[in-house]
């Protein structure tokens, strides 16, 4: 633990917001290859596979995040200087998560330092981009690890699993309409054009709830319309952003959102950010229940949605303190997390 703090004091010290995580990624990597833990790159996304892999058994991955958001203003201490305060350690991305990217790697040398024959293969990646879903970050790196069974992703979860996590959907909605002179009543004004639609957008419910993350959710979150007072808008622009649970794709939601436009036409930026969830009979789910773990549903995205294998969250901190200043991760919170992710890795012979 005492290693898995001063690297994450490191780490706190080093800029690594989404896209510019060179240095960090240095950092890691080079610890890791002072561990003798045989790092491999590509990008900002750092790993490792255990040194006794054996393609005939099924393999683990410990995942978690190298990037962070930028510090917000609130800030009452300066973001990037590392301080302990008691049982704190503060500092952006001190939870998110950067807990739990040194404290799975601390659990990932103990399993590969130790000399008990494991019944399945143990891989660690650090990934960078998550907070974008960018394309050189975890979808970048899986296509150079070996196949993957199943995950643990140590986003701060309080070390409950999250079995299950919403997807994410950003559409674009247009509108149009004829601008005119306001005062002659000219025109056709675009605003009212949209106003069904936005109308019909706020009020409808999907039918299909998951008992882990309740219904899928859409929220309009942003218009844009018209120049100035006496002009009558002939555009119309806004945003739609749409949770989905398990029980809905991304591609189902748009074709249903089109059918139902009146006047808007619809545009989706992508459809890669899935809802994900992993069996409450999976072998991994079971293990945490054996340990008195609760399994709930994670509102928040993370990597796992572009994880085509099952995978769930598991990480020290909350998620509550993600993005928000005077950030902080109890080092007591990383000391219980070692803890309960050594008991979970003496998982039995189940594939």
């Amino acid at each position: 633990m005492n290693d898995a703090v001063g690297l994450l004091k490191q780490l706190i010290a080093v800029p690594r917001v989404s896209r510019e995580e060179q240095a960090a990624a240095d950092l890691l990597e080079q610890q890791m290859r002072d561990w003798g833990l045989a790092p491999q790159r590509v990008g900002n996304n750092v790993w490792s596979v255990c040194p006794d892999y054996d393609g005939k058994l099924p393999t683990l991955l410990l995942n978690a995040h190298i990037d962070t958001v930028r510090a917000v203003a609130s800030w009452t201490m300066p973001p990037l200087e590392p301080r302990i305060d008691g049982d704190r350690l503060y500092g952006l991305g001190s939870n998110d998560c950067g807990g739990g990217l040194v404290t799975l790697l601390a659990a990932y040398r103990q399993m590969v330092d130790s000399p008990a024959a494991r019944p399945y293969n143990i891989v660690y990646l650090a990934s960078c981009e998550e907070e974008v879903s960018g394309q050189n970050g975890i979808a970048l790196a899986l296509k150079h690890l070996p196949a993957i069974s199943v995950a643990i992703v140590g986003e701060p979860t309080g070390m409950q699993p999250a079995v299950a996590e919403r997807g994410l959907m950003v559409v674009d909605g247009y509108a149009d309409g004829v601008s005119g002179h306001a005062a002659r009543n000219e025109g056709v004004n675009a605003i009212y054009e949209a106003l069904d639609d936005l109308v019909w957008l706020r009020d409808y419910r999907y039918g299909r709830n998951s008992e882990l993350l309740g219904p899928t959710k859409m929220t309009v979150t942003v218009i844009e319309s018209g120049t100035q007072h006496n002009v009558v808008p002939d555009h119309l622009h806004f945003v739609l952003d749409v949770r989905t649970n398990e029980l809905y794709t991304n591609e189902e939601v748009f074709d249903f959102l089109q059918k139902n436009m009146k006047r808007c036409r619809l545009e989706a930026r992508s459809f890669r950010l899935h809802s994900s969830a992993i069996a409450l009979d999976h072998p991994l789910v079971r293990r945490c229940l054996e340990l008195g773990l609760l399994p709930f549903g994670s509102p928040t995205l993370s990597d796992q949605a572009l994880m085509p294998f099952p995978s769930l969250k598991l990480g020290p901190g909350e998620s509550s303190r993600s993005h928000s200043a005077d950030e902080f991760i109890c080092l007591s919170e990383m000391e219980h997390a070692l803890d309960i992710y050594h008991a979970i890795f003496q998982m039995k012979d189940e594939k």
